[in-house]
């Protein structure tokens, strides 16, 4: 997420950005022990930040990686409505020193895979040093990737991943899209699908994941990523149980249709809730006032379960969480 200042949920509002909690939002993360950082996604409200925010948001972030690990991979989005804009902000990026970009595309049209291939095939040449984490979201960008398109990313250098969204799980399209990516790059899973895709398809194939719910704290995911590189299968089955059933009263696994209309204030009511991060209120339009009371209740119920499933260990114990410690760390380590 995009950490926000009081009062950025107004129309007239400038320089929105919480720059004091963006720093210690990258520091903790990284001393955390995630593996990488992506920003300015969906959650990461890349479409309502002013262009002077976003840059002056990935200026506090490159100088804080810089600070802390300067080869740690952090990957901010440059997703515009069209190609110019996307090549200027990622060559803002490169000059910045950041790892690379998370791309979605121009969606105000939607668009056919040859218009798609010439899209990746320009970004990439006009900025080869820049890394691109293709985001594949079928609701914001307006349908799938096609096969033939995986088949042109596979021949561009940069490609490194593609965070594989939007409703979609393990199914036959993961499985025909793995069949032209191959080793090529990871097809990243959500974190509740890590565990089947890595079953199928071996951690050569599905060695990543990408996970928002990481930014209300990453010790559960993190969890089942040692679980299974461990291959521990046994735990890692439990903790993907576990995140399954917190979610069941999220919004976005009973209707995806829905949950899209509501993205982004809803992953940031969840965020505060959970308290690991504080994001402050949404950037408008997509504000959380006009959000239905169901789903904001849903979505608290939902970070509740997540509290009370963390209480309970593989081995079936519970207790109390310090106040102000992640309970998944507590209930897995036996420490903050």
């Amino acid at each position: 997420p995009t950490p926000a200042l009081p009062g950025a949920e107004r129309v007239d509002a400038t320089d929105t950005v919480d720059l004091a909690e963006t720093e210690r939002m990258i520091r903790t993360l990284i001393a955390d022990g995630v593996d990488a950082i992506a920003l300015n996604g969906t959650l990461g409200e890349c479409a309502t930040l002013t262009l002077e925010e976003w840059k002056t948001f990935a200026g506090c972030v490159a100088d804080t990686v810089r600070d802390v690990n300067p080869d740690f991979p952090v990957f901010i989005g440059a997703t515009t409505l069209n190609t110019r804009d996307t090549i200027a902000r990622m060559r803002f990026l490169a000059d910045l020193g950041i790892t690379g970009t998370l791309l979605g595309r121009p969606m105000w049209g939607n668009m056919v895979g040859p218009v798609m291939e010439r899209f990746y095939r320009d970004v990439a040449e006009a900025v080869p040093d820049l890394a691109i984490v293709v985001y594949d979201n079928t609701a914001a960008f307006g349908g799938i990737i096609p096969r033939t398109v995986y088949k042109t990313l596979v021949e561009l250098p940069q490609v490194v991943a593609v965070k594989y969204a939007g409703g979609a799980s393990v199914g036959f399209r993961y499985h025909n899209d793995m069949a032209h990516t191959r080793t090529s790059f990871p097809l990243m899973p959500i974190e509740t699908d890590w565990l089947p895709a890595w079953q199928m398809y071996g951690e050569d194939l599905v060695g990543m994941a990408w996970s928002s719910t990481t930014a209300c704290g990453p010790a559960p995911v993190l969890a089942l990523r040692d679980a299974l590189r461990d291959g521990r299968i046994h735990d890692a089955t439990w903790l993907t149980e576990r995140l399954r059933w917190a979610h069941e009263p999220f919004l976005v696994g009973q209707d995806f249709t829905e949950f899209a209309k509501y993205n982004i204030p809803l992953e940031k009511i969840r965020v505060n809730e959970a308290g690991y991060i504080h994001v402050g209120k949404c950037r408008p339009p997509y504000t959380e006032d006009l959000v239905p009371d169901k789903h904001v209740q849903d979505t608290k119920d939902h970070i509740a379960a997540t509290s009370r499933s963390s209480r309970k260990s593989p081995t079936g114990s519970a207790g109390p969480t310090p106040r102000g410690c992640d309970p998944w760390r507590a209930t897995l380590s036996g420490r903050c």
